[in-house]
């Protein structure tokens, strides 16, 4: 607590920017030391991930039709884009209970009750989750390396699409921190965050080829934030699964998750923001 206040005394009063980096910095901090000493957070966060990398590829594999083949090495090739962008938009429900847990303690008036930047306590909040984010996502490559998933461009386009991936889970967790706000504990805060995400990211192309469903799920499916994403990997991986699509979102993947991503970033933070005010008034 004491590092927060000699951050906002340091701050130059004139210079609020500088003061709202400096805030969120040292909240970052804060919640990256309490994650390194719970270490089951992290693990138990890897679980859920390597088990549905696990489970997809090898009992369902043999099952799904990508581009004409039911060739089980190609679907993990297709899967993995899509397990990569659950993995990042499931943080979600760990960051709004996160931040429930922190309201329901009342160490949200604390940080309130200091000479600090608004946005900053939530802003800190998202960026050590998307450090932790990060970590998971890194390790989930190592096993999907393991388990037969490969990369066939280039490095720049490689790291390119794990960047849009990161932007993506950043952009949910705001999305996330609403939630936190909204509710009154940390499991309503967990229940309410995963109600939406299971429509998002199964009423997509992330485990299916959406070319597959009825039109009209299929067009839901192409204009979903999650399935750009998950588009703009695979092509960005040179993995198969690309399929043609009218929707101008699956034309520029690339373009579309990056404009999805910063709107939900934009319109969330916005809206956090202010409940974070109005909540702890």
């Amino acid at each position: 607590m004491s590092a927060v206040t000699d951050t906002a005394r340091v701050a130059a009063p004139g210079n609020p920017l500088g003061q709202s980096v400096r805030d969120s910095l040292v909240i970052a901090k804060r919640n990256l030391i309490r994650m390194s000493r719970i270490p089951e957070m992290v693990i138990f966060g890897l679980i859920q991930p390597i088990m549905f990398v696990v489970l997809f590829s090898y009992v369902f594999g043999g099952s799904m039709n990508i581009g004409g083949t039911t060739d089980s090495s190609v679907y993990r090739e297709f899967l993995m884009a899509g397990i990569f962008a659950q993995t990042v938009t499931f943080a979600t429900a760990g960051a709004g209970a996160g931040i429930a847990d922190d309201m329901h303690k009342g160490l949200i008036d604390r940080f309130r009750s200091l000479p600090m930047a608004r946005g900053a306590v939530l802003t800190g909040r998202t960026l050590a989750d998307l450090v932790q984010t990060a970590l998971t996502l890194f390790v989930l490559a190592m096993v999907a390396l393991l388990v037969g998933w490969r990369t066939h461009t280039n490095i720049g386009e490689v790291l390119g699409a794990f960047g849009l991936l990161l932007l993506l889970g950043y952009a949910f967790t705001w999305v996330g921190a609403l939630i936190g706000l909204s509710v009154r504990t940390p499991e309503a805060a967990t229940s309410g965050g995963l109600i939406w995400l299971f429509p998002v990211t199964f009423i997509s192309n992330a485990f299916v080829d959406s070319s597959r469903m009825t039109p009209w799920l299929r067009h839901v499916a192409d204009w979903n934030p999650f399935s750009a994403t998950v588009q703009a990997c695979r092509k960005l991986f040179g993995n198969p699964g690309v399929s043609p699509s009218d929707a101008w979102p699956m034309q520029h993947p690339v373009w579309a998750s990056l404009i999805y991503s910063i709107l939900i970033i934009v319109i969330f933070r916005t809206l956090a923001v202010r409940k974070y005010r109005s909540a702890t008034a």
